[in-house]
Formats: structure tokens, C-alpha cells, sequence
């Protein structure tokens, strides 16, 4: 399956291969999500939201089951010490699976009150823990079990797992979504999905400059989705971000410039970077999980 590269900017060339393939992985997902590379185990974990699974990919092995219930997991990723952190729609929470596969809660109220479904996480070079929370996973029992908001609000959370203090970093979003942090770490872009229940709601990325203990400024509209909505998107090496929308991957350059496209056949949900050099993107798409390699490596830990 060869993928329509739709160039906007010559640059966009010197970053995608003419002769590599979009290889279809694996197909049967309801809506499949949060993609996590394990470079020193060689596998792929990625959610089945609906289904409340999480899935194993494995080269020259195929897809295993990995965890079922999941709590209808979502986005993941890999702290420092290489655990998975992962964030659950069901039980309304963040946690950390440990190495002997024990279950630890990182964050699962603010200030006494539940939070709404964790969405997506990171985990920046000192260790903290950065997550959205937008409704999805309480508005019905589709991706989680439908319930009312305690906290009353969608923001962008930070975690210090050392001292277990959570504080919101932004709260002025509509539905935060999809996060990552630029190469340095000085930047912080959020995908705010706000239209997906309201036509004239947000369907953009967001950029902010990230200061001493983590204080957020600035926050001006990074880019804005042609074809659908962002959700999640991983950054290369140099700094350029791709993206899910509706009609594949687009590539933004560190400016905000659209420097094109990777058509693919189905939503796009999410992305990571992975395989032996990093250069391989893994897509996850509606019922589908891709991959195609890159002429760029991402910027993934560990």
C-alpha cells in the first residue's frame, strides 16, 4: 500500500522515503489509540478503547493481547526508568505499570474531586508527568462509563511523582487533547478538540514556551486542522511535529508551516516514533495500526 504524499513545502521531501511502503500492521480495532515504542523489549503496545484492550505488535510475531480490561485506556507513554504510563478513561486516573507488572496510581483527583478521563500523557527529562483531561471517557459508556464532571472544568495537568503534587498548567482549554514537547522542552504543544462536539468549537494546536518548575506562557494557536482534528502527535528530531487528523498525518515545521501530508485510508488518532532507529512512525487509525519509515528520527525516551 503505497501512501499519497501530498508535498506543501520542498523540505517535506527530504524527510519522507518514495520508495517505503504504508504497511497495514493489524486491522479489527474499534477506535485504536496511544501508540508506545519499547525499544528494549522491540514491541508496540497501543489502546483498543472500546473494547477496553490494549494490544501487543511485535516484528515477525504479529499481534498478542496485552492487557484485557484495560479500563479503557488510552494514550501512553514511558517515563524515565522505561515504565509504562498510561491513562485510563474507566477508572478516571494516570498510572504507572511497574516492572513486575503491579499497578501504581500517579493521579486520580484534584483537590478532591474525580477527574473527567485522562486523555494523553507525557513525561519531560525530570521526571514529571504532564496530562490532558477532556470528557471523552465520561460522556457515554462508549470509551468508558458516562458520568458527570467533578472538577467541572478540561485542563492540562503536571505531576511531580517525587512530591505527588498535581497542579493544573493550563486552563483555558475546551477538550485538551494530544501533547508533546518540543526536542529542548522549551515548548509544550496541546491539541484542543473542542469541535468535535461543537462546529465552531477549537480544532487547533497550541504552543507554549515552558518556564522554571513548569509555568506555562504564552499559549498562542501553533496550527489549525484542514480535515478533521488533531489528536495525537509526536515531534523528529528537528522539531518538526507530525500530527493525526482526519485525512492522515500532516507535518508542521517548529514555524507552524504546513510542510505536507501523509495520506492514509482511515482517521488517524495517534502517533510514536519507533523501531531499531527511531525512524519509524507507527500510526494508529480508527480500526487499523500502521507504520511507515521516515528519512527523520523521532524524539522518544527511552
Amino acid at each position: 500500500m503505497f501512501p499519497e504524499y501530498d508535498p506543501r513545502d520542498r523540505r517535506f521531501n527530504d524527510y519522507i522515503n518514495g520508495n517505503c511502503q504504508l504497511e497495514k500492521l493489524y486491522t479489527g480495532t474499534l477506535w485504536a489509540e496511544g501508540p508506545v515504542w519499547f525499544c528494549d523489549g522491540d514491541f508496540l503496545l497501543w489502546s483498543d478503547i472500546p473494547n477496553n484492550r490494549m494490544l501487543k505488535w511485535t516484528p515477525g510475531a504479529g499481534v498478542t493481547e496485552f492487557r484485557r480490561p484495560s479500563n479503557y485506556t488510552n494514550g501512553h507513554t514511558r517515563d524515565r526508568q522505561g515504565r509504562l504510563v498510561s491513562c485510563e478513561h474507566g477508572a478516571r486516573r494516570v498510572t504507572r505499570t511497574e516492572w513486575d507488572g503491579a499497578i501504581t496510581v500517579l493521579a486520580d483527583n484534584y483537590k478532591g474531586k474525580r477527574l473527567n478521563s485522562p486523555n494523553d500523557v507525557v513525561v519531560k527529562s525530570d521526571g514529571t508527568v504532564w496530562f490532558t483531561d477532556p470528557p471523552y471517557g465520561i460522556l457515554s459508556d462508549y470509551e468508558g462509563h458516562k458520568g458527570e464532571s467533578e472538577t467541572g472544568a478540561c485542563h492540562v495537568y503536571r505531576l511531580d511523582p517525587k512530591s505527588g503534587k498535581l497542579t493544573i498548567a493550563a486552563d483555558d482549554f475546551d477538550k485538551p487533547n494530544g501533547l508533546a514537547f518540543s526536542p529542548d522542552e522549551k515548548i509544550l504543544y496541546v491539541a484542543d478538540t473542542g469541535a468535535s462536539h461543537d462546529p465552531d468549537g477549537p480544532r487547533h494546536i497550541r504552543a507554549f514556551k515552558v518556564g522554571k518548575e513548569g509555568k506555562l506562557t504564552g499559549g498562542k494557536v501553533f496550527a489549525v486542522c484542514d480535515s478533521g482534528l488533531f489528536d495525537g502527535f509526536r515531534c523528529d528530531e528537528d522539531g518538526n511535529l507530525w500530527s493525526s487528523a482526519g485525512d492522515g498525518i500532516h507535518c508542521f515545521s517548529p514555524k507552524g508551516e504546513l510542510l505536507g501530508k501523509i495520506r492514509v485510508p482511515e482517521v488517524v488518532s495517534n502517533v510514536a516514533f519507533g523501531g531499531p532507529k527511531k525512524n519509524r512512525l507507527f500510526i494508529t487509525a480508527t480500526t487499523s495500526l500502521y507504520a511507515i519509515t521516515l528519512n527523520r528520527r523521532g524524539v522518544q525516551w527511552p
